[in-house]
């Protein structure tokens, strides 16, 4: 399941991606974690894995590909949230909508949803 984001935050702002596993056997689990740590970190106290987007680029919309593939893959749940740019974030940063927007059309195929998304 992908969860959409709420409205963005005003100023510098990230896409902020928390993944919850699914659960699954031995191997199908294994094989879930290999692609989640291929994209993300893990955090031990909340049990998801999550990653930050502050960029639209082939290597993130590979990050988003990796993502959406787990979900229809594994039933991996992730949802999408904008937050504000934390104190002492090295990455890049969303500044407007129009920034992401023109990415968006950019990078994208009208006849392809979001989520199957070809990266060549």
């Amino acid at each position: 399941m992908t969860v959409l984001p709420n409205p963005r935050p005003s100023g510098r702002w990230l896409l902020t991606i928390t993944i919850q596993a699914a659960h699954a056997d031995d191997t199908r689990w294994n094989q879930q974690l290999a692609v989640l740590r291929s994209v993300s970190t893990y955090d031990p106290v909340t049990q998801t894995w999550s990653t930050r987007i502050g960029v639209l680029d082939v290597p993130t919309l590979g990050t988003l590909q990796t993502l959406f593939d787990a979900a229809r893959t594994f039933g991996t749940e992730i949802s999408i949230e904008p937050e504000q740019v934390p104190a002492g974030w090295p990455g890049p940063s969303f500044n407007s909508d129009a920034e992401l927007a023109a990415l968006l059309i950019a990078k994208t195929d009208e006849r392809r949803p979001l989520g199957q998304l070809h990266i060549s």
